[in-house]
């Protein structure tokens, strides 16, 4: 996978999620992605960011361009540096909270993208990975 280019938005403050969405459609948006392929990036753009500011103390969320040999996708990269997740299997799994949500958060986002990863350490931090292939 070649990366075309990219940006970083810091996520610190509520509005850096907006900033993190608004930018999210607008890569999709100029690489021609359908709407409702924004849609599901966009979405999927929120949930891992308000996760990074909520539950990771805050982070970045990097937005690249990538190609590889037969398409084009968006990649999106969410870092913090908070507690991490200590069974990622479960946090996977729809119903599953630490915040008294829905519990859809992650699963849901895993259903949106193409490709999706999760590393976390307990104490050290999650990296998210995922990517929406056009």
């Amino acid at each position: 996978m070649k990366s075309v280019k990219q940006e970083t938005v810091l996520l610190t403050t509520s509005g850096d999620v907006v900033v993190a969405r608004q930018k999210v459609r607008q890569w999709a948006m100029e690489m021609k992605f359908t709407l409702v392929d924004q849609t599901k990036l966009v979405t999927a753009a929120s949930e891992l960011a308000r996760n990074a500011l909520d539950h990771g103390k805050g982070g970045q969320m990097v937005i690249e361009h990538v190609e590889n040999s037969i398409r084009n996708g968006l990649k999106l990269v969410f870092e913090d540096r908070g507690p991490g997740i200590p069974d990622i299997e479960a946090a996977l799994r729809d119903g599953f909270t630490t915040a008294g949500g829905m519990g859809l958060g992650l699963g849901g986002s895993k259903r949106l993208v193409n490709d999706f990863q999760i590393e976390s350490e307990p104490g050290k931090g999650t990296r998210i990975t995922v990517v929406r292939w056009k």
